[in-house]
Order: C-alpha cells, then structure tokens, then sequence
C-alpha cells in the first residue's frame, strides 16, 4: 500500500507538502508533533531519531518515522565539502533546504533516514564512501533491513554518490547525484587552479601564496573576515567592471557577467576553495595535482598577455595517479540506476560534470540506467524542495520499474 501512496503523491508533494512546511517554517509555526528547527534529533511526526559514533571515528544520526518497518526502505544522505580545520559533525546547516529540514521530509515521506559527518573533514571521497556503507549495515543492526537504500549526495557528496553506486551495487538500489565533481576530478581541480591564477593576473596584490601553496597567514586573513571585504570592494568598484568580466569571460563561472551581487559571491566562493582545499588536497593525494602548463586562456580582451604572464604549474604524478585511481568514475553502472540533478550556470562546480558523466556513462553502454536533470540556474546546488524531490522520485520510479529478481542481492543484515 505504502508505494501505490508514493506514485498518487509525486505530483502533489513538491506543491503541498513542501510547500506547506516551508511557510510553516517562514511563519515560525510549529506543526503538529514538532519540526526539528533548533535541531536534527528532535522527533518530527512521531520520528524517533538517534546518534552514535562509527567505528572510524565518524558521528552518525538516524531518523525513522513511526510507521517504518522492515521491508521499507531507506534513504541516506551523503553531505558536501567541509573545510578541513572544522570539527567533524554532522553539517546541520547542509541539512536544510528552503527553510525546511531534510530529515523532516524524508520522513513525512516515510523513508528512513540516515546520515554520517565522515571521520575527517576536507577531500573526504573515499573515507565517505567507506563510513555511508557503515552507515547503512549500522541501521541493519539497530533498526532493521529496508527494502531498497538510496543513497542522496550533494556537492562533494554527488560524486561519493556517484563512485558509490558504480561499485557498490551490492549495498544501493539506486542514487541521486547533485552538483558533484563526477565528470572530471581532475579537472575540477584545475577549475579551482585555473580561477586563482587568473584571479592573481587581474588582481596580483589582493592575496598571497598563490594556486598551489595557501601561507599561515591568507588563511588567518581569510578566517578572521578582513580579507573577504578587501575582495569584494575590489571586484564590485566600477573601475574593475572590464576586469571582472575578464576574470568571468575567462575561466567560464558566471553567464551573466560582470553581476554584482551574484558575480561577487561566485569570486569569493571560489577563492573560498582555493583558500581551504588546496593544502588539504595535496596532502591527501600525495602531491600537488594542479597543471596548466599547456593550458591556453582565452576570452580576455588581450590573451597573448594573459598567456604570456600567468602562473604556470605542474602537477606532481603522484597526486595525478592518486586521481585517476581513486576519484575518476567510470559510468560503469552496474544494476542500480543513477540521477543526476545540476545547474547550468553552477560556478563551483561546473556544468560540463554533467556532460561528461552522461558521456561516459553512455560509452560504457549504461545509459537506460542513468538520467540528467538540468536547472537552468545560476549557483552551486541551487535546487529548490520540489526539484529535488522531483529529480528523487524520478529515481524512485526507475528503481521500482526494475525487475525485482535483479535487483542488489544485498550484504545488509549479514
């Protein structure tokens, strides 16, 4: 009975019930048995929810509504990019989208949910991937075996997802990918390091270090909030309006241009990036793994200067090797199918991952199991509710369209 109710409310969720929730939550009302505003745990509609530690060191927290039982099924969630010096938690404010909390919808839905911070912070691929499978032989234990597990991931969590389901169709029925690095890993670092170091030509006294080494003191520049004001005055002064575009033009982040307050805080952003990750990721990898030496920038209005003056680097063959071994999918899905949802203007994360994955995905011969949504939409996992909530059940859908017989034979509860 529970999934004829799923297929009758697809179209009516997205509208009503989130709809409901989030002027519920704008309004400061509390529905009836309680919304997890000040928290994660709190119970929502009868929701019992409990945390724990993970072997790996890993914090852990698990919701299932009053009327889950075994045989119903399970989603888990796989969160974005911490910056390495946080502590490890879970990232509430990644929990949360369009004022309403994920564990409540989830649940109101009646799924299952759980979710694990990862026992480290940073470049966290294969650490999450290990602690997600954890996660869901944990709930196995504690709770009982699902039917089906989702796995859900955004961000850095879009390609643990992605990874995910290429290798572990023993313990997903099916994932959700969003906004992740799943075309190229490699060429998303080169995106943060191409972004610098054209940063660096048009505004060369703003920051120190540069691409590939972050000093003690950017970092503490940036951490305290002096820097930040210093960037965004620079960027938004009317002086630097052909500068920007050119920094814009150039490295392909923004469609509209020169667009204060948009343009300013896809710049900051992704010095964000450059500021946290790079020393994180080299050591990690094992090396330095940006490389432009033979990368040719166009768009400026004189690339010859541009190509003639950036900063050139070379990406060391361990960290390049550590890549191509450990975070380049494949689009080989194996039996369990695969979304995809991404924004066309996203200046994090660009775009073309999703090109590249469904190209990848499509040589490998396994594009029945896969599909893209686009949102055309300027900014990183800019989804609403109802998107995603769309973009799952498109998922739910093709999960349950699957013959039953081959399905994940799952290791759950062994």
């Amino acid at each position: 009975m529970k999934k004829a109710l799923k297929v009758v409310t697809v179209l009516l969720t997205p509208i009503l019930l989130v709809v409901a929730l989030t002027q519920s939550a704008a309004a400061g009302a509390t529905p009836q048995g309680g919304f997890p505003e000040a928290g994660l745990t709190e119970p929502v509609f009868g929701t019992e929810c409990r945390s724990g530690r993970q072997e790996s060191g890993a914090e852990y927290l698990i919701c299932v509504p009053s009327r889950w039982g075994a045989g119903d099924d399970l989603m888990v969630y796989a969160h974005g990019y911490m910056a390495p010096g946080r502590d490890v938690e879970i990232p509430e404010e990644q929990m949360v989208i369009d004022g309403t909390s994920i564990t409540a919808t989830v649940t109101l839905l009646g799924y299952a949910f759980a979710t694990t911070s990862y026992y480290t912070n940073g470049l966290v691929v294969r650490p999450a991937i290990s602690d997600l499978m954890d996660l869901v032989n944990i709930f196995t234990t504690e709770v009982g075996t699902p039917s089906r597990v989702y796995l859900v991931g955004v961000s850095e969590g879009g390609l643990i997802t992605a990874l995910s389901i290429e290798e572990h169709p023993e313990i997903y029925d099916g994932g959700l990918a969003m906004c992740g690095p799943y075309g190229d890993f490699q060429n998303q670092i080169n995106h943060f390091g191409d972004f610098r170091v054209v940063f660096d030509y048009f505004f060369p006294d703003l920051m120190s270090g540069s691409a590939i080494t972050i000093p003690e003191n950017l970092l503490k520049d940036w951490e305290s909030g002096t820097l930040t004001p210093t960037i965004e005055a620079e960027v938004e002064a009317q002086e630097n309006v052909t500068k920007v575009n050119q920094l814009l033009q150039v490295t392909g982040v923004s469609p509209y241009g020169y667009n204060p307050p948009t343009s300013t805080e896809s710049i900051i952003r992704l010095l964000w990036y450059n500021v946290y990750a790079t020393e994180d990721g080299k050591q990690k990898l094992g090396g330095q793994p940006f490389d432009n030496q033979d990368r040719v920038y166009v768009g400026s209005n004189d690339d010859v200067a541009l190509n003639d003056a950036v900063e050139r680097f070379s990406a060391n063959p361990e960290a390049s090797r550590a890549i191509s071994e450990a975070y380049q999918t494949t689009g080989q899905l194996g039996i369990a199918p695969l979304v995809t949802l991404h924004t066309t203007g996203d200046p994090v994360v660009p775009y073309w991952h999703a090109r590249q994955y469904t190209t990848k995905i499509t040589q490998a011969g396994r594009s029945g199991l896969h599909r893209n949504r686009e949102v055309e939409r300027h900014g990183h996992c800019a989804f609403t509710a109802g998107e995603i909530l769309n973009a799952f059940y498109e998922l739910d859908g093709m999960v349950s369209s699957l013959p039953r017989l081959f399905l994940p034979v799952t290791m759950r509860g062994s």
